[in-house]
């Protein structure tokens, strides 16, 4: 009986200590950075997390990529007859030339200096902040050579 009794603590303990070598081997044997890997690293999060969730983001407020994207003001030249249009949240400021508003039936662009919303087909006002609430579509045309200052994102169509 108790060689039985023996040989089957000695079966369980093989048994347990093979699967904790394996386990162990796999953990140690994991390229780092790997999705093997436990351990979460820095290039796992930029490279892999840090792309899809801007995806998700992008997709959830309705905008695609942007060709350009200013953290601060930039100053960019519009020549004449060129469209630009905005991200949700972008900001701008007309400095010099003219243009005219794009907007669609949810409305304009929001003019935060004189605070009030510019429909489409309005005359751009020069130095006053303007606001795009959305990126449904939202910029305006150049009526000719233009400079603005922008903050966000924004491409020329």
């Amino acid at each position: 009986m108790k060689t039985k009794l023996k040989n089957r603590l000695l079966k369980a303990l093989i048994a347990v200590t093979a699967i904790l070598a394996v386990i162990g081997g796999t953990i140690v044997l994991a390229e780092p950075g790997d999705t093997d890997d436990p351990v979460v690293t820095k290039n796992y999060i930029v490279n892999v997390v840090v792309p899809q969730l801007k995806a998700y983001v992008e997709e959830r407020l309705g905008g695609g990529s942007s060709d350009y994207y200013a953290d601060t003001f930039a100053v960019v030249n519009v020549s004449g007859g060129q469209t630009v249009v905005f991200d949700a949240g972008a900001q701008y400021i007309l400095r010099k030339g003219n243009g005219v508003i794009i907007g669609n039936e949810l409305g304009g662009i929001c003019d935060t200096t004189a605070g009030y919303d510019l429909p489409d087909g309005t005359e751009m006002p020069s130095n006053h902040m303007l606001v795009v609430p959305r990126g449904d579509g939202r910029g305006f045309k150049a009526s000719n050579d233009v400079i603005i200052m922008v903050k966000g994102g924004y491409s020329f169509r």
